[in-house]
This record gives C-alpha cells, structure tokens and sequence, in this order.
C-alpha cells in the first residue's frame, strides 16, 4: 500500500516537472565592465540622459529598449538592464552595463566580469532574429523559435477503498 501510496506521488511529481521553461534565453557571453561618473548626466546614444545608478547598459548592436538579463558566470548574481546606449564596435567587451547594475552583481572593484547576457522569452528571441533578419552580428546567437504544441491531457481518475474508507481523486 505504501509503495502504491508513493509510486503515485512520483508519478504526479515527475510529470508535472516535465514542459517548464526557462526563465530566459541567453543570447550572448563575454565581458561586461561598467561606466558610471565619467557618464553621469551625459546624454546616451538613443538620446536619453544617463544616470549612473540607474538599471541600464550600453551594447554594440542590440536595440534600444531591449531589456536582457546580465547574469555573472562566477556567481551566478544576476540583473534585468534595458539597453539605452552603444558601445563602440570596436570594443573588447560584449555589454557596458551602469555602475548600479555593477553593484547589483557585485563587480564593483574589479570593474569587469564574464558574464551572459539573456532575454526573458522565445517571443523575445523571435523578435531579435527578426530585427537582424537571421543573420546576428559579432557573437550575438539568436534563432528562430516554434511554440511548442500543446496537447490537453485528461487528469487520470483514480479510486480504491481500505476497509469502510474509499479514496478517489
């Protein structure tokens, strides 16, 4: 009976494990630093004014307003920045994000980190193939999604009786 009892807990556990998704979809690793003073209050590529604590970064080639994910390699510390500035093409670093997402992850006094940058849904990644038409620059890796179909199964019904006891779901 308890071996029942448990097989049947399993089952139900194991299969609603199945189908869940990420939380994100990483895009691109590299390098991150931060710019903050040097910046403040200076006006960003996409024409806003830049304030240093604020949530915000500068990349090379994805749009402006795209919010993405910067999560540090070593720590696993993580920040959602929305993209408002350029970094030259020629940099090194794959993202420069404000000095208030670098305390956020806790890159303060070394200034840089290896890092992965990811946007929050497939919706997302689809838009960004779109805007580079399938062909992303640098190391940007972004491809085409399908929504997975999704096939309503019916809830198992179960029953048994223990004595004068009926158990059913």
């Amino acid at each position: 009976m308890r071996l029942f009892l448990l097989s049947v807990f399993l089952i139900a556990f194991v299969s609603s494990s199945f189908g869940q998704l990420a939380d994100s979809v990483k895009i691109q690793t590299g390098t991150a630093s931060f710019y903050g003073k040097r910046f403040h209050q200076r006006m960003t590529s996409s024409g806003e004014i830049f304030h240093m604590d604020s949530l915000t970064a500068a990349h090379k080639y994805l749009p402006f307003n795209t919010w993405v994910k910067v999560t540090r390699v070593d720590t696993k510390d993580s920040v959602w920045v929305r993209v408002n500035d350029r970094l030259p093409k020629t940099s090194r670093r794959i993202i420069d994000i404000s000095r208030g997402a670098a305390k956020e992850l806790h890159m303060i006094e070394k200034g840089i980190a290896q890092v992965s940058i990811h946007v929050a849904t497939i919706e997302d990644m689809n838009r960004l193939y779109r805007h580079f038409d399938g062909e992303p620059p640098g190391t940007i890796r972004v491809r085409i999604y399908e929504k997975p179909i999704s096939v309503a199964r019916p809830q198992p019904t179960w029953s048994w009786e223990v004595g004068r006891v009926r158990f059913t779901n």
